[in-house]
């Protein structure tokens, strides 16, 4: 009987033209026919979404890769930190007239630097005593000491009521590091701008009254460090080597002291030679050249310049003179006629002068 009605089944839905379950699928190899027309009411399956990629907004700049700036460049100088250490007394000097003298050290990038450090007798204002960094010229590294030479200098500012600190530099008499020049590389203000931070930490220094001086490259420091940090309330220079880059190349001696090392002395082709020459790369030139950005300096400067200077021309002072006054920076211009590359004809008078400009902007004194 079951049989009978499974054939009957069979018979009516090959009749009607529909499929059991089990009965539809196709041989393998065999293409399935298109369905039949009466099936076209039924609702067909939506085909996928088509995916496309969206296309980035084309007011978008692409990033630019920063450019890698130059060691020597200001605005470099400026991204670096310079925290000093506190200062140690190696050594207690021989008094000045009225003043301590100590051989004492600090840090700079992780070299020991000595230096030598005056402080006057007396009781210690409310807010410490002021400070003059003292940045001195080319000495060859191999025969400076720190004791010796600008005895006269240091004394003149030590007993008119300042500390007075006179970095070694890096390579100098027992400071650790390597003496490279102080044009080819920033390494000496660093040290300078180290010796600042130290003294901010010294408890009898004002933090907040300090001015720098400098002679021949310590001139070029001393302007160096004005644009680099907002610390140094008044600046002193002597006999500058404060000439933009390309008038230091064109206008002063071909031929550096054979003491420096060939780096520190060959840095003119070196820089042409990476940067082309300053037609060629003006851009590159000014950003190395402390006098472009004398109008940023911290605060206002003092030049001083023997007229028979054969060591750094009196072209320099006058162009740094020219370029603060039309920056509106305050300056001040005194030359000496007959003198020498230390003004050592007329040094009472520079002295003297160089005290009362740091008494009006450093120490506040009318």
């Amino acid at each position: 009987m079951k049989k009978l009605v499974f054939l009957g089944l069979l018979f009516l839905a090959a009749c009607a033209g529909a499929a059991l379950p089990g009965l539809s699928s196709p041989a393998p190899g065999v293409e399935s026919p298109p369905p039949a027309a009466s099936q076209a009411s039924l609702t067909p399956t939506p085909p996928p979404p088509t995916l496309t990629a969206t296309p980035a907004p084309t007011d978008t700049p692409l990033p630019t890769p920063t450019p890698t700036l130059h060691p020597l460049s200001i605005e470099a100088m400026r991204q670096r930190e310079y925290p000093g250490s506190d200062i140690v007394i190696e050594d207690e000097l021989d008094p000045g007239s009225n003043y301590y003298r100590y051989y004492v050290s600090y840090l700079s990038d992780g070299l020991k630097i000595y230096a030598l450090m005056t402080v006057p007798y007396g009781e210690r204002p409310p807010t410490g005593w002021p400070v003059i960094i003292f940045n001195h010229g080319y000495i060859p590294p191999d025969v400076y000491r720190t004791t010796e030479r600008y005895v006269a200098y240091v004394d003149g500012f030590a007993r008119n009521g300042y500390i007075v600190f006179r970095s070694d530099y890096r390579g100098h008499d027992r400071s650790e590091g390597t003496a490279s020049g102080g044009y080819s590389s920033p390494a000496y203000t660093i040290d300078v701008l180290n010796a600042v931070g130290s003294i901010k930490r010294y408890p009898d220094a004002d933090p907040n009254r300090i001015g720098m001086w400098g002679h021949s490259m310590g001139g070029h420091i001393t302007l160096r460090a004005m644009v680099t940090t907002r610390d140094i309330k008044a600046g002193v220079i002597w006999a500058g080597v404060v000439a933009s880059y390309p008038d230091m190349m064109m206008r002063w001696r071909a031929t550096p002291p054979a003491t420096l090392s060939a780096g520190a002395r060959g840095w003119r082709s070196t820089f042409v030679n990476l940067y082309g020459s300053p037609e060629e790369n003006p851009a590159f030139w000014a950003s190395i050249s402390p006098i472009t950005y004398v109008g940023e300096a911290s605060g206002p400067l003092q030049l001083h310049h023997g007229e028979e200077d054969e060591d750094v021309p009196l072209l320099f002072s006058q162009l740094l003179y020219q370029a603060a006054q039309e920056a509106g920076l305050p300056v001040e211009l005194y030359t000496y006629p007959g003198n020498d590359h230390n003004i050592s004809q007329s040094f009472s008078a520079a002295m003297q002068r160089s005290i009362e400009f740091f008494d009006r902007y450093v120490k506040g004194s009318p």
